[in-house]
């Protein structure tokens, strides 16, 4: 009998080798985004608050333990000079700088670094001897501090350690304990495979696909070496800016990073990187989670192997200075190859006591390198200038740096509200998009009066609510209903806010909420739950949708217009939209959004048969509405999806008819992001909870639930 016949469990299934559902039907609609991170992935129970926890934290003894980890240099991983700094600020750094403003996906948010594919990326090499060098910090404090928290943390606590004032901190990022399957880092099948399949033209950066905002798979900005690893400093300097514009960062900040970043700690390459072990989700078990392990020479210290570039920046690469733009501009420049054979500058002409000493034996110097992104910060006519602006006057520098540092770091943990700590700034700054406190001593039913007299219809007040909380993304926890943007540019020009709609609706509302004392933003969510207690009533069932009261109106000056464009919708699959063809399904757009709103698959399926039934569909399309009775919060959606006494067929670019099989009359017309909920297999299966006959009831209840949870989404404060 062969081996395999032996074995108790069926040969494979618990590795990769087993085939999926996705493998045998690949067009199939994948719905595994809306149900990670479920809560029997977390071992700390559903019960656990994060924020409760960091309550308990010794935020002086973390901070002195992190500074004396700095210098505490291990044997297994010695510190270059005795100084873990620029290990530590790069680990943070790539943590953090996955972030891109197209999805808000990415980040240092969630501790995703400490998984696949991120823990495995090339660019993030021997990041996870950071990771385990801060673990016995992490087993010290235990659940009173994240992975997340103090992977961002290390790395400003290194600058600060070196002699950068910082310009603050905010604790407050949970961690997840699986991978983040819901973020799409590109269609290449290998590691560092040209980028010329990200672009529509590779010479213009501009026309990289969205959302991507790194140029290879595996990197989190530019590859060092040039664009495709070929030196050319001003086509690098044109995919940098780019990609910084791609993660929110302008021309100013972008120079600032660059230099602050390169200003400590080195690159490595001065050996054979072809010795290096498999990365940690690929390497043996006995390396127990440690990856590029180098078993055929010493392979750390001054013969580590990283990047594959050899060499520090600046003299004194352990010191927070000027010495970067010292050195970069001090100085001509040619390319070389490091020891393990990549491109690098290096000056002409240096003398001996700039040369930055060893990492290991402080008699030697070696020499100083520059990448092809750092010759583009002097190549490029822009960066030049802002670089020697900076070189002139270093204060300015350190205060851009450190601004730009914590703008980095804290992009996606969302508005101020969720920072936690001594260090958080007391500065509001607009990228945190700022939302001044509303109104609560308002009197609640009196407003109520006021608004269903006021003439709106239900269609209006559901779908405006609606438009105003769908742009929020939990992502990077930015938009929503909080703030009232929607009355603001750009959103209140947006196509698929309906513009005449919605300025018609904001002209009832605004005059009240002056007479009244509540904000425009709890009027417009206030009006959308009228609109679902009306339809429920008529549905049979009186229910109180909940509020609380509290949202406040944003100002123009407090809005960044340019940082709010990639928010704007696109498409709307529960109010039947689409901007345009996309290369992607309907369906597949759908899930996205989901997924972003918060929602799970159960109640995206809730909301999509509510809101068709309601009659929110873009511009009064009847397309997808399948009931006789609209605005009533009824289950004729789904009833009508499993009906078998109807036939389906296409009809056209994503129009289908449904058609009575005894009468042959059309009696409806659906897309496919409707469909979809009959022919998928789960979607079904919850399609038919809502169409049996005992769960009208129940339906309602869901409805209201998940209508409420996206009307809160971004309110932090409850």
């Amino acid at each position: 009998m062969q081996d395999s016949a032996k074995c108790p469990v069926v040969h494979g299934s618990m590795t990769t080798v087993a085939t999926s559902n996705m493998d045998w039907w690949p067009n199939a609609l994948n719905l595994d985004i809306l149900h990670q991170h479920d809560t029997k992935t977390n071992p700390l129970g559903p019960d656990f608050d994060y924020n409760e926890e960091l309550k308990k934290l010794d935020f002086v003894g973390l901070k002195k333990d992190l500074i004396s980890l700095m210098t505490d240099s291990q044997s297994w991983w010695p510190a270059d000079w005795g100084h873990y700094g620029g290990l530590m600020i790069r680990m943070s750094w790539h943590s953090a700088g996955s972030y891109r403003t197209a999805d808000g996906r990415g980040g240092g948010g969630t501790g995703n670094q400490r998984f696949a594919p991120l823990n495995s990326w090339p660019d993030n090499v021997n990041l996870d001897k950071a990771r385990r060098l801060l673990w016995p910090i992490k087993k010290k404090y235990g659940n009173k501090i994240s992975w997340a928290d103090l992977i961002v943390y290390a790395g400003t606590i290194a600058y600060e350690s070196m002699g950068l004032k910082t310009f603050g901190f905010g604790f407050g990022r949970a961690d997840i304990w699986a991978p983040e399957i819901d973020t799409y880092w590109g269609s290449e099948k290998e590691w560092l495979a040209p980028s010329d399949s990200r672009y529509d033209d590779v010479s213009d950066p501009t026309t990289m696909e969205n959302p991507l905002a790194a140029v290879q798979m595996g990197l989190i900005y530019v590859n060092p070496e040039g664009v495709n690893g070929v030196s050319d400093p001003l086509k690098t300097a044109l995919q940098v800016r780019e990609t910084f514009a791609r993660m929110a960062m302008n021309d100013e900040e972008t120079v600032a990073l660059t230099a602050g970043g390169h200003t400590v700690g080195k690159t490595h390459g001065n050996g054979d990187a072809k010795l290096l072990g498999h990365a940690p989700e690929g390497a043996d078990i006995a390396e127990q989670g440690l990856g590029w392990v180098n078993h055929a020479t010493r392979g750390i210290g001054q013969d580590t192997v990283s990047s594959g570039l050899e060499g520090a920046w600046t003299t004194h690469p352990t010191k927070w200075d000027n010495g970067y733009f010292e050195m970069l501009l001090g100085h001509e420049w040619e390319l070389t190859k490091s020891p393990a054979g990549a491109s690098q500058w290096q000056p002409i002409n240096i003398k001996e006591e700039d040369k930055p000493v060893d990492v290991e034996d402080a008699s030697i110097r070696q020499m100083p390198i520059m990448t092809d992104a750092d010759m583009a910060m002097i190549k490029d006519p822009i960066y030049r200038e802002i670089s020697e602006r900076f070189r002139k006057d270093p204060e300015y520098f350190s205060e851009v740096f450190a601004r730009a540092w914590f703008k980095l770091t804290h992009r996606d943990l969302g508005p101020k509200v969720r920072y936690v700590g001594p260090e958080v700034p007391s500065e509001d700054l607009i990228w945190q998009d700022p939302i001044p406190a509303g109104r609560t001593d308002y009197n609640i039913e009196d407003v109520k009066t006021k608004l269903i007299n006021a003439g709106l219809s239900l269609s209006d007040m559901v779908s405006t609510a609606w438009d105003s909380a769908r742009t929020f993304r939990a992502s990077d926890k930015r938009g929503g209903a909080n703030g009232a943007r929607i009355r603001l540019e750009p959103q209140r020009s947006w196509v698929g806010n309906e513009p005449e709609r919605l300025n018609r609706v904001l002209a009832v509302l605004e005059p009240i909420a002056t007479e009244t004392g509540a904000s425009v933003a709890d009027l417009i969510v206030l009006a959308g739950n009228i609109g679902i207690e009306r339809a429920a009533k008529a549905a049979g069932f009186e229910v109180k949708v909940p509020f609380t009261a509290g949202r406040g109106d944003a100002t123009a000056e407090s809005t960044d217009g340019i940082s709010f464009a990639p928010l704007e919708p696109v498409h709307d699959a529960f109010r039947n939209w689409l901007k345009e063809d996309y290369a992607v399904s309907t369906e597949e757009l759908m899930l996205d959004r989901a997924q972003l709103m918060g929602l799970t698959a159960p109640e995206m399926t809730v909301l999509m048969g509510g809101m068709k039934v309601l009659g929110t569909n873009y511009a009064g399309s009847k397309t997808g509405v399948f009931t006789q009775k609209v605005g009533v919060l009824s289950t004729d959606f789904f009833t009508t999806l499993t009906d078998m006494d109807y036939v389906w067929e296409p009809a056209g670019e994503n129009l289908y008819n449904i058609r009575n099989r005894n009468s042959g009359i059309v009696a409806y017309t659906a897309t496919r992001v409707d469909l979809v909920f009959g022919s998928n297999s789960i979607l079904r299966a919850y399609a038919e909870v809502y169409a049996q006959d005992d769960n009208k009831e129940k339906f309602v209840k869901d409805f209201v639930a998940a209508w409420t949870k996206v009307m809160n989404a971004d309110r932090f404060d409850l």
